[in-house]
């Protein structure tokens, strides 16, 4: 694997010993990664350390994964974290699937800037984006350097038959478990450490499973996500930066397809660079506190917008490898309650 890696010599210091890479280093310069929430240690392939270094991968180290709730909470982390996360659960679970491996680093690869923000804004999916950059430089020849197919990663990532990282059955899949217990740390509510807690889980039948007591534990995390996910915290930004980006899609030269592949950055930038979006970009960051939130749709409230919630996610894990409905009729309730919070909200500026 070494040969496969860079050899360009690193900086000396005033010794004659290199510096070197940390464990947590993200474009492959270690030979394992270790991933600082589950704390798993995955010997990278030479496949893995290559896509580590596209383009479309080290983007992802630019787009946060909270996407607009990261403007008024502490879900600060990337979108490529969360991707090593998924990574790390394959490589715990799955070690020796070559496919499934690379899949996981690919997953999100489409994902829009402020991740899913903007999602379904001029017809934009990063589903459908990441499977077009499966199909194309720098991600395609890569792939087939190391004797893998770009259809057999997308027929991975369909879910069909059932994968552990994209299965559709409603189930809790490894993509799922790594965002809930990911958010779960930036927002204080893990009581049990995730390497704690992944000894106790398995999967069966391509999904999570885990005994009652973490079962539990694992729908607490998937209760408290949609709750950000409807709370001021997400829907006021949200709603913001969406008309932002709106607007800049109406007034600027700006295309939907140059939109999808900013990182946030550029995105902060082109607002800031824009008269028609300059000033409430400053406010959004700056005066976040004016922003006002209702559940529900106003009529005799004429100022400010509506927005609507696209999807509340609430894939639920197996209980000691039974469907939650069966072996944990009372957990299955609290998911379904999910079903009553508001995806419907009006939004102004104070």
């Amino acid at each position: 694997m070494d040969s496969q890696m860079d050899q360009s010599p690193l900086p000396q210091g005033s010794g004659d010993t290199a510096a070197r890479p940390v464990p947590t280093n993200v474009v492959g310069l270690s030979p394992a990664f270790t991933d600082p929430l589950w704390r798993i240690s995955v010997c990278l392939k030479p496949v893995e350390v290559a896509l580590l270094r596209t383009e479309p991968l080290r983007r992802l180290h630019f787009v946060a994964h909270g996407g607009a709730s990261t403007i008024s909470t502490l879900q600060s982390y990337s979108r490529l974290e969360h991707t090593l996360g998924v990574l790390a659960l394959v490589a715990h679970f799955r070690p020796e699937d070559e496919l499934l491996r690379v899949a996981a680093l690919l997953h999100d690869i489409g994902h829009l800037p402020l991740s899913h923000t903007f999602e379904g804004v001029a017809g934009l999916d990063h589903h459908a984006i990441g499977l077009q950059l499966l199909r194309t430089d720098p991600i395609r020849p890569v792939l087939e350097q190391h004797g893998i197919r770009a259809e057999a990663v997308i027929a991975a990532l369909g879910g069909q038959p059932p994968s552990p990282l994209t299965n559709r059955t409603g189930l809790l899949n490894l993509d799922h478990l790594d965002s809930y217990v990911r958010s779960g740390r930036a927002a204080g509510r893990l009581d049990t450490g995730p390497a704690v807690l992944l000894g106790r889980l398995d999967l069966q039948d391509s999904a999570v499973s885990a005994d009652r007591e973490t079962a539990a534990a694992l729908v607490g995390l998937i209760c408290a996500e949609a709750r950000l996910h409807t709370s001021w915290d997400n829907v006021g930004p949200a709603s913001v930066v969406r008309r932002l980006a709106c607007r800049l899609l109406d007034h600027t030269t700006l295309t939907p397809a140059e939109l999808a592949r900013m990182t946030d950055p550029q995105l902060w930038s082109a607002f800031d660079s824009c008269p028609l979006t300059r000033a409430e970009s400053s406010m959004i960051r700056y005066e976040l506190h004016r922003l006002k939130v209702t559940a529900g749709r106003t009529p005799g409230n004429r100022s400010g917008w509506d927005f609507s919630l696209r999807k509340i996610y609430s894939s639920a894990p197996l209980v000691e490898g039974q469907r939650m409905e069966e072996s944990a009729p009372e957990l299955a309730a609290e998911l379904d309650a999910l079903r009553s919070l508001s995806t419907e909200f009006r939004v102004w500026w104070s």
